[in-house]
């Protein structure tokens, strides 16, 4: 590339408090932890900030209130590097919050809160011209803004990727149809198609409802992505790791893509560049803060698929 891809990332801005604990609580009690951080974090917003590590000019499109935690979350997210022009700051209402536990094998319990004036719909996309990104790629936690520059991009002929995570049925199904890339979570794609479905099966059922490239991720299994040229699912194994914290390891994983779909990476290629991001990322503590450099990624894509 000439130049930095740009990308526009769009959904959640969130504080997350993340502690480590021996093991995740299956009873009331007090519960010591042996680690903890609190930073601006939520999953469009790591994507934005993994993407950027990775050598992308990023604007992050969120919603927060107009209180002192927005302040703190935007200043710590410009001081990434990321661009939060876009950030919207909705008067009387409260920023998203989010608790999260982290386990000695890396698992997670993440309990988050959003206040639904701050998640308001947006009337119109704050961007004048989405032909200045190279991609566009959204969450699904602020579902009105994902729906509108979802279809702002795919009509100006970028790529419109959404990040298909945990939400409710009716939500995937308003956003599958716009995105011309789906990356989704192993439990969304049971949401939409069924619980008893494998990853396999559930990509090539995602496949056969739309017309956009679709992908599903397995945290460690790997990835799958439907082939429409030979008309199969292929299957991108991921680097073997130890995990130390699997948290946002999905959010690098999709910043990742969208910065391969933006440097026109083959598919294969951009799978491989998200899962190696995300396979770092889960080798080091503290949610977002884990994301690795270009450098580091690419030495991870040559030491896992070598040539």
């Amino acid at each position: 590339m000439t130049r930095p891809v740009k990308l526009l990332s769009v959904g959640a801005l969130t504080l997350d408090t993340i502690l480590r604990v021996e093991t995740l609580p299956v009873h009331q009690g007090k519960f010591i932890a042996s680690d903890g951080v609190q930073i601006a974090s939520g999953m469009a917003t790591s994507a934005a900030c993994a993407a950027h590590r990775l050598g992308a000019e990023v604007s992050l499109w969120a919603s927060a209130g107009d209180d002192a935690v927005a302040d703190h979350l935007i200043a710590a997210i410009e001081a990434e590097g990321v661009d939060c022009t876009f950030v919207r700051r909705v008067r009387g209402a409260r920023s998203a919050l989010a608790s999260i536990l982290v386990d000695a094998h890396g698992e997670r319990i993440i309990v988050p809160f959003y206040d639904r004036l701050a998640q308001a719909d947006p009337e119109i996309l704050p961007v004048a011209d989405l032909m200045a990104f190279d991609a566009v790629l959204v969450d699904v936690r602020w579902p009105g803004a994902a729906a509108l520059a979802l279809r702002a991009a795919r009509a100006v002929g970028r790529p419109a990727i959404l990040d298909a995570d945990t939400a409710p049925l009716q939500i995937l199904e308003q956003l599958l149809p716009l995105a011309t890339h789906i990356v989704a979570s192993e439990p969304a794609a049971r949401i939409v198609c069924g619980q008893a479905l494998d990853p396999e099966t559930a990509c090539a059922d995602l496949a056969g409802r739309t017309d956009a490239f679709v992908a599903v991720t397995g945290g460690a299994a790997g990835s799958w992505w439907h082939d429409r040229r030979a008309g199969c699912v292929r299957h991108v194994a991921a680097p073997r790791i130890k995990a130390v914290d699997t948290l946002a390891a999905g959010d690098v994983f999709h910043g990742a893509f969208a910065v391969g779909l933006a440097e026109a990476m083959p598919v294969e290629q951009a799978l491989r560049f998200a899962s190696a991001a995300a396979a770092l990322k889960c080798l080091r503590f503290g949610g977002r803060l884990g994301a690795p450099n270009r450098a580091e990624t690419l030495a991870m894509v040559a030491a896992t698929w070598p040539a």
